[in-house]
């Protein structure tokens, strides 16, 4: 977590978390009928960007083209380097090839391309329900304090200034569910909350191995220290 944001959060959630990223969840799928009129039929996608967010899509448009060339030449780069490289820089480069095919296989594997476990009266699907009528911003703030899970988001969607702007629109207490790293294995972006009732919700953050991600996987070695 940069500086800046780590001020942000202590601002704007009133404590110092003890780890925190950005994160989105997948598409939501369609609950049934009757179970999302009970949990308050609230919307099941962030909303659209304002105008001023889609007028800088617009002038962001017309660099597409660009961009693509630059990644193209960069993929021509990759291979040439490729060619050119050493046995032991070949093999490295396979290693880790199979090092992110296996990654993928345990990410399908614990089902963590889809967005929950599927059983919307559990406690991960009703809070699923429930995730944009909190706030229409397509991504929370995802921090540990004070033996809580805190969610913050800026009221509505925005597309500048999102730590200025953000609340906290949702918390679970760490009695009531708990985050995880379902891959400590591998080099990777997704998280996991696992309410008591075993369901759970899978989350994406912005970077790989996040602040989230390190604050696991430290506590984690703590532990480790400790049983023996």
């Amino acid at each position: 977590m940069s500086r800046s944001t780590d001020r942000a959060a202590r601002g704007r959630l009133g404590v110092t978390p003890d780890a925190a990223a950005w994160c989105t969840i997948g598409k939501v799928p369609e609950p049934p009928a009757d179970i999302h009129r009970t949990a308050g039929a609230g919307p099941l996608r962030p909303a659209f960007l304002r105008p001023l967010g889609m007028l800088g899509a617009v002038l962001v448009a017309p660099l597409m083209p660009i961009a693509m060339l630059f990644s193209l030449l960069a993929s021509g780069e990759e291979a040439l380097k490729r060619l050119l490289s050493t046995k032991e820089e070949r093999e490295r480069a396979r290693a880790q090839d199979i090092d992110m095919e296996r990654r993928d296989e345990a990410i399908a594997e614990q089902r963590l391309d889809h967005v929950f476990d599927g059983d919307w009266n559990a406690a991960a699907g009703q809070f699923l329900l429930r995730w944009y009528s909190h706030s229409s911003h397509h991504q929370r703030f995802v921090a540990l304090a004070q033996g809580r899970t805190l969610f913050a988001a800026p009221p509505k969607r925005v597309s500048v200034r999102r730590e200025e702007r953000m609340r906290v629109v949702a918390e679970i207490p760490a009695d009531q569910a708990s985050i995880e790293d379902p891959l400590p294995s591998y080099d990777h972006n997704r998280l996991r909350i696992r309410f008591v009732d075993g369901s759970w919700l899978a989350l994406t953050t912005e970077e790989q191995r996040s602040d989230l991600h390190m604050y696991l996987m430290r506590n984690r070695r703590d532990d480790a220290v400790i049983l023996r």
